[in-house]
């Protein structure tokens, strides 16, 4: 035995002129006719025709009463099956995130995508999903910012996540009876002094 690989792992030997044009990796695809389907099941089923719909849901546990998003059909803390959907706002706290340079493809690139974990109001606190932030310039993104999901037109809304096109950084009103920053008065111009002259 030579110690050398044989058959299909022998592959196949570089010669001199691949070596000079640099083509060095070869790949060869083949269909093979193969498909396949997937249910994703009744929770993220209604999860997605409600983004379809432009709407954020969640599903409530009624023993605890957390509110979980995404929705799914148990409750982690207390083992009871949940059945409750309820809407969430499309509003939310960011609780983590990244400045990626690098595209799933190992590339570089030159404007870096902002992945975060969005905390959505009206769920329960740690409840959030992943998506990405636009808008913003990545040295303006912190921990607790306050984002808003631009969302795609009806019309072009297929029923999965990136009918969000993003999270953009919002401000929220003031509530009723809260208190408003003061507007700043503008300044009185200065009069200008009378020049002196001679009297007569």
């Amino acid at each position: 035995m030579s110690g050398k690989p044989e058959g299909n792992l022998a592959g196949t030997a570089l010669t001199e002129e691949d070596l000079k044009k640099k083509d060095l990796l070869r790949e060869e695809w083949s269909e093979t006719g193969l498909s396949y389907t997937w249910s994703a099941g009744v929770a993220i089923g209604t999860y997605l025709e409600g983004l379809k719909e432009g709407r954020l849901l969640g599903v409530r546990c009624r023993p605890c009463s957390r509110i979980m998003v995404p929705p799914r059909l148990f409750c982690e803390e207390c083992f009871r099956t949940v059945d409750e959907f309820v809407p969430v706002r499309d509003t939310g706290t960011v609780n983590t995130f990244a400045i990626c340079y690098i595209r799933t493809d190992a590339s570089r690139q030159k404007k870096p995508q902002l992945p975060a974990v969005i905390e959505l109001d009206g769920a329960s606190k740690g409840m959030g999903i992943l998506h990405l932030l636009g808008e913003v310039r990545p040295a303006d993104v912190k921990i607790g910012m306050k984002v808003r999901a631009v969302w795609k037109p009806a019309r072009e809304r297929r029923g999965d996540i990136t009918d969000i096109r993003y999270f953009r950084p919002w401000e929220p009103e003031p509530g009723p009876g809260a208190l408003r920053p003061k507007a700043k008065k503008a300044a009185k111009p200065k009069s200008k002094p009378k020049p002196k002259g001679k009297e007569t």
